[in-house]
């Protein structure tokens, strides 16, 4: 018998093994999801969400009466947010330019719907007109829970209110004034004008973001404690408590950034990860806090009681209306909201006079030339700073120290644009976007002029003072304004203030800096300057 005819019994039998070998695979193909049952669900999940990508294709508009991002069946807008996870800021904004009604819907994959608006009157709506639709809500509570606990800035409803009340008298109070101008004149007279002093005659360049958040956080920690963890000072270590709050706040502003939320939540119920940093870095400050509060307690009972009472911590003791973890979690929050926020926008308006030397000349010749260093810690003085007061504003327009806020909707809605609300989902007003809407502030949105912020006279200001809230909430607006806002312009304008009486800044290096948005936005990577005394370099 010759090969030829051998030829179609070696097809026929290989036929058959094929057939075999196929067979064999599809058994170990199945018997996958028989051990791994998981596996099956997540393959369908995946295909389904190529398919969609596939059919739809990636210029599909947004759904038929909603104005956003491109969005797929099933998966929504997740593909373009994923796209732009790390230029949110921007996607935002250019999206919400686009829209005719200053606002955007965000709904996709793993997250709830999102209504994000640049539109006043809906800020107003949100903030006032229905306040009681709008609170921070569960899922905020989430987020910070861990790290807030139940504190002011974390709840809602009766436990909010009874916190805010007795806060806001003594936030209202002189004395609280006068402690926080008396910290903040030790800080900087004794630790932060000095240090600027050897930096200028060393003519060495150092990160000014940093030292200005480490000067927040010891006046923070100071009229919130009556503790100084004395961060400005190099020769002491670096304060751990510094170190946990921003381990702490970083992880907490990761989990709201998160494509799908599940994700943090399934690794904080594993213990692995950022959230088991998480978890020790809160470890530690709530030890941290709980010795503080220990050691007040007995120092209240003792003889200085006078001497020891001026601080938030010691007001909350003697008040008695409040548990010790009330008490800790509610100074928490005054520490987290003060940390941060003043030393973003002054590095963020030190860098813009870099770039305007003419707004710094006006700035010095005009309003601050005059006035002596002893009399800066005067509020007559402070107060009369408009200039000044009108940079800050200007930078923190361009660069607001919170980015975005968001709340939850209680109940069905409709904001004053028309846009319709659903129970459940969130609402955030986009400050950052805001400062850069064409309609709100002319076709120069986005030149750094604090000269839009003058008026001619106090009684000029009427309604656009009123109608500025809404578009220019960076303090937010209705029952829940800072209350620390004018403590703020105080403390920002006596630190902006001596420096600029002393120093000139210019800038190490001529790379743009980039705007970090966690839960209180920064200059990534730090602002490293040299200063000169004004005599030796003009």
């Amino acid at each position: 018998m010759d090969r030829s005819s051998l030829l179609p019994i070696y097809v026929h039998i290989s036929r058959q093994f094929s057939l075999f070998k196929k067979l064999k695979d599809m058994v170990t193909f199945f018997s996958i999801f028989t051990t791994y049952p998981f596996i099956l669900p997540f393959l369908c999940l995946t295909v389904i969400l190529y398919l969609s990508y596939v059919i739809v294709g990636q210029s599909q508009p947004g759904r038929k009466g909603v104005t956003g991002p491109p969005t797929y069946p099933m998966i929504g807008c997740l593909i373009p947010f994923y796209k732009n996870r790390y230029r949110l800021l921007d996607w935002y904004t250019h999206l919400l330019s686009k829209s005719p009604t200053k606002t955007i819907v965000i709904d996709r994959l793993g997250a709830r719907r999102t209504i994000v608006t640049a539109n006043p009157h809906n800020v107003e709506y949100m903030l006032k007109t229905n306040f009681d639709n709008f609170p921070k809500g569960k899922p905020f509570n989430e987020i910070l829970g861990d790290f807030l606990g139940n504190g002011i800035f974390n709840v809602d409803g009766e436990m909010w209110y009874k916190q805010r009340k007795m806060v806001s008298h003594e936030f209202t109070a002189r004395s609280l004034r006068d402690y926080v101008v008396n910290a903040l004149k030790e800080e900087v007279e004794n630790k932060l004008l000095p240090m600027l002093d050897l930096m200028e005659a060393e003519n060495r360049a150092f990160d000014l973001q940093d030292w200005l958040r480490r000067l927040g956080f010891d006046v923070v920690c100071k009229v919130s404690l009556g503790f100084n963890p004395c961060c400005l000072n190099d020769s002491l270590p670096f304060s751990p408590l510094l170190d946990a709050f921003e381990r702490a706040s970083q992880i907490c502003a990761g989990r709201g950034a998160a494509p799908i939320f599940a994700i943090w939540k399934v690794k904080r119920w594993l213990n692995i990860g950022s959230e088991r940093q998480l978890r020790l870095a809160i470890d530690q400050i709530h030890s941290s806090v709980a010795n503080i509060i220990h050691e007040r307690k007995i120092k209240i009972r003792g003889e200085n009681q006078q001497e020891t009472n001026k601080d938030l911590l010691s007001k909350l003791i003697l008040a008695a209306n409040f548990d010790e973890e009330e008490v800790r979690d509610m100074v928490i929050s005054f520490i987290m909201a003060g940390r941060d926020t003043t030393s973003a926008a002054m590095t963020w308006l030190f860098y813009l006079l870099t770039l305007h030397p003419e707004v710094e000349n006006e700035l010095v010749s005009k309003e601050l030339k005059f006035i002596e260093a002893e009399t800066l810690t005067k509020h007559e003085i402070l107060k009369e700073m408009k200039f000044l007061k009108a940079c800050l504003c200007e930078t923190m327009r361009l660069y607001p120290p919170v980015a975005w806020d968001s709340k939850h909707a209680i109940s069905d809605d409709i904001l004053p644009d028309g846009t319709h609300i659903k129970a459940g989902n969130r609402v955030t007003y986009f400050p950052y976007g805001m400062g850069r809407m064409e309609n709100l502030w002319g076709k120069d949105r986005l030149e750094f002029k604090p000269g839009r912020w003058m008026q001619e006279s106090e009684e000029d200001l009427g309604a656009e003072q009123v109608s500025n809230l809404y578009k220019f909430p960076v303090f937010q607006a209705g029952p829940r304004v800072c209350l620390g806002k004018e403590l703020a312009f105080i403390q920002m304008k006596y630190v902006v203030a001596s420096i600029l009486k002393r120093f000139q800044i210019r800038p190490a290096c001529s790379d743009p800096p980039v705007f970090l948005p966690l839960l209180t936005a920064h200059m990534a990577g730090g602002f490293k300057i040299f200063v000169h005394k004004p005599n030796t370099y003009r």
